[in-house]
C-alpha cells in the first residue's frame, strides 16, 4: 500500500488559496471601515456648511454649489460602502468556496489517512497472528519431544514407580556383588606366608653364589677372552 498522499500538493494548493481568499476578505471589510469613515466625516462637512440667509446672490449661489459638492462627495462616499461591502460579500463566497475545496480533498487526505492506519493494523494483527501460531507450534513440538523423551527414560530405566524403580537398582547391585565373591571363592587361595619364605630362600641363593670363588674353567674362558680382545 501507497503510505503517500497523492494529492498532497493538490492540499497544500488549496490551503495557499484559501489563506489568499481569508486576506482578501480582511481587505475588503477595511474598506468598508474606510468608507464609513468618509461619509460620517462628508456629513459632518455637510451639516456645518449651511446655507446662507444673507448676503450678495453669488455668495448664496456660491455656498449652494459648495453644499451641493458636499452633498455629492457625501453620495459618493455611501455607494463605496456599497461597492465595499459588495465585494465583501464576494469575497466572503469565494473563501467559503475555496474553504470546501479545501475540505474535500482534506476528507481524501484523512480517508487515506485512516486506510494506511487500518492497513497498518492488519499487518501488525497478521504478525502477531503468526507469532502466535509459530510459537504454539514450537510448545507443541517441545511437547512431543518431552513426551518422547519420558517414554525413551521409561524404556531404558523400566516401567512403574520411583520406589520400584529404585528397587530393581538395589536388586541389580546385590547380584552383581554375589555374582563377585562367588568368582573370587572359585580362585585358588594364596599363602603369603609361602611366599614369602620362597623369596627369603632365592635371595640366600644368589647371596651363595656371589661370594663362591671361580672355577678354573672360568678363569681360562676370561684369559681367552682377554687375549682376544688384545689381539
Amino acid at each position: 500500500m501507497n503510505r503517500l498522499f497523492r494529492l498532497g500538493p493538490v492540499l497544500r494548493a488549496r490551503k495557499a488559496q484559501e489563506d489568499a481568499a481569508r486576506g482578501a476578505v480582511i481587505q475588503s471589510r477595511q474598506e468598508i471601515r474606510d468608507a464609513q469613515a468618509l461619509v460620517k466625516r462628508r456629513q459632518l462637512d455637510l451639516a456645518g456648511a449651511d446655507a446662507p440667509t444673507e448676503g450678495t446672490a453669488r455668495a448664496m449661489v456660491a455656498s449652494m454649489v459648495a453644499r451641493q459638492s458636499l452633498a455629492a462627495t457625501l453620495s459618493g462616499a455611501h455607494r463605496m460602502v456599497t461597492d465595499a461591502e459588495e465585494r465583501t460579500r464576494e469575497k466572503v463566497a469565494g473563501l467559503a468556496d475555496a474553504a470546501k475545496r479545501r475540505r474535500a480533498v482534506e476528507m481524501l487526505a484523512e480517508r487515506h489517512a485512516e486506510a494506511v492506519r487500518r492497513h497498518d493494523l492488519t499487518v501488525d494483527q497478521n504478525t502477531i497472528d503468526e507469532m502466535a501460531v509459530t510459537s504454539k507450534a514450537r510448545n507443541a513440538a517441545r511437547g512431543v519431544d518431552a513426551m518422547n523423551e519420558e517414554r525413551a527414560s521409561a524404556l531404558r530405566q523400566g516401567s512403574g514407580t520411583i520406589a520400584d524403580r529404585a528397587a530393581a537398582a538395589a536388586a541389580r547391585e546385590d547380584a552383581a556383588r554375589e555374582t563377585a565373591l562367588a568368582v573370587a571363592a572359585q580362585r585358588p587361595p594364596i599363602e603369603l606366608a609361602d611366599a614369602r619364605n620362597a623369596i627369603e630362600a632365592k635371595r640366600a641363593q644368589l647371596l651363595l653364589a656371589a661370594k663362591r670363588p671361580p672355577e678354573p674353567a672360568e678363569l681360562e674362558d676370561e684369559g681367552h677372552d682377554d687375549q682376544g680382545s688384545r689381539a
